[in-house]
């Protein structure tokens, strides 16, 4: 693992990359000119850019300067809303060129040399349907394609979204203006984007995420047709790690299926572990599906498909570290992978905030999930790192050295 000092930090790799997740970077126009061409480097946020540390920690790249050009589209946020915040949203880190080579900078101090993911024609594709892929999935790192919300969140439709989450704004603002939710992708859809991403990049592993549900049945459907269709289109065998992120069903004879018919784990990410802290950031989690049912799950899922079958997100940076650490345990405890996404603040405040925690949290969760992981011998999905989830990345640097 990389020591890095600058400022006054000095940190190691998972710290950096939480840094630089959950501030942004600004990247030098030079910076676009000489990589974007020969490697996966793009101005629009969708196509989700990475940067990878030099000691291999991949990092998700976002350039405030789109970043917020795009927010304030998508969003509808007017410039007094952004102007409420700016204070909030400058970021020290800059991604220059130096020596003709890509580096992290902290304003003028050197930090690292980094590298690109190479260039893919991935974001643009469209399905036979016409469908586009930018905007429906995204590959994270080197090896991951993803897909952010294969069907729309009930809970944000009906005025109850995650607060961090943009996906479920966006639904939200639908509502609001009278406009219907756009429809689910389809089966084929999906299967010829992963298909794609398989034949053309490196990504081996596939993430299906869709929207909250109020019965935790009504994506049951969608759910194993994808699964179906990666099965028949692809074959399941030239799939690495499938992880599914569902909401907890009544019916938890539901999760026998999505094993059946090839998931590798399952998530029912609870993202806040405080109940009254939860109340507020997820507030659908806890009106409709409620903490019992996501530990149900979870355990169900355990019990059954054994240890580091399920896992579950906590989202970095938005709760005091002791509640994180007694949730973190507690799923541990019983077999259950305790996941880590960085928050993000930029385009979408939290409880009034968009500040991020500083270096010190972030060395605080390191070192409880690396503890965590080694104790009750929990290994994270996948191969590499995901672009803002650190799990992988402190196994890696910590559990497996």
């Amino acid at each position: 693992m990389n020591r890095y000092v600058f400022g006054k930090y000095d940190i190691g790799s998972v710290e950096l990359k939480c840094m630089l997740v959950s501030r942004g970077v600004r990247a030098d126009r030079d910076v676009y000119r000489r990589f974007s061409r020969e490697f996966r480097l793009d101005v629009s946020p969708l196509t989700c850019n990475c940067v990878i540390l030099s000691d291999g920690t991949i990092v998700q790249m976002t350039d405030m300067k789109f970043h917020l050009q795009y927010l304030n589209g998508a969003l509808s946020w007017d410039n007094l809303k952004l102007l409420k915040y700016a204070s909030e949203l400058g970021t020290p880190f800059r991604l220059r060129l130096y020596e003709d080579r890509p580096a992290l900078f902290y304003n003028a101090e050197f930090i690292d040399f980094v590298t690109l993911p190479d260039y893919t024609d991935f974001y643009r594709q469209r399905t036979a349907s016409g469908l586009p892929f930018i905007g429906n999935a995204v590959l994270q790192g080197v090896d991951w394609v993803s897909f952010q919300c294969l069907w729309p969140c009930e809970f944000a439709a009906e005025g109850k979204p995650c607060e961090f989450c943009f996906s479920g704004a966006e639904f939200e603002t639908l509502t609001k203006k009278g406009k219907p939710q756009p429809n689910a992708v389809t089966p084929d859809d999906f299967a010829e984007i992963v298909e794609y991403a398989l034949d053309n990049t490196s990504a081996r592993n596939v993430q299906i995420t869709g929207g909250s549900t109020f019965s935790g049945t009504a994506e049951s459907a969608h759910i194993s047709a994808y699964l179906r269709a990666i099965n028949e289109r692809i074959g399941r065998e030239r799939v690495g790690d499938i992880l599914l992120y569902i909401t907890p069903p009544n019916d938890l004879s539901l999760i026998d299926e999505y094993f059946s018919l090839g998931t590798s784990r399952i998530a029912c990410s609870i993202e806040v572990w405080d109940e009254t802290l939860a109340a507020q950031i997820t507030p659908g989690k806890i009106a409709f599906t409620t903490r019992k049912r996501h530990l149900d799950a979870l355990e169900y899922a355990t019990a059954t498909f054994g240890k580091s079958a399920a896992f579950s997100n906590f989202i970095i940076g938005i709760e005091p570290f002791e509640s994180l650490r007694e949730g973190a345990t507690y799923l541990a405890e019983r077999g259950v992978i305790p996941t880590a996404s960085v928050w993000m603040p930029m385009g979408r405040p939290v409880m009034g905030s968009m500040r991020a925690p500083d270096a010190d949290y972030y060395r605080r969760v390191k070192e409880l999930f690396a503890e965590l992981y080694a104790k009750y011998e929990l290994e994270p999905p996948g191969a590499c790192g995901l672009n803002v989830c650190v799990e992988r990345d402190i196994w890696q640097l910590t559990v497996n050295n």
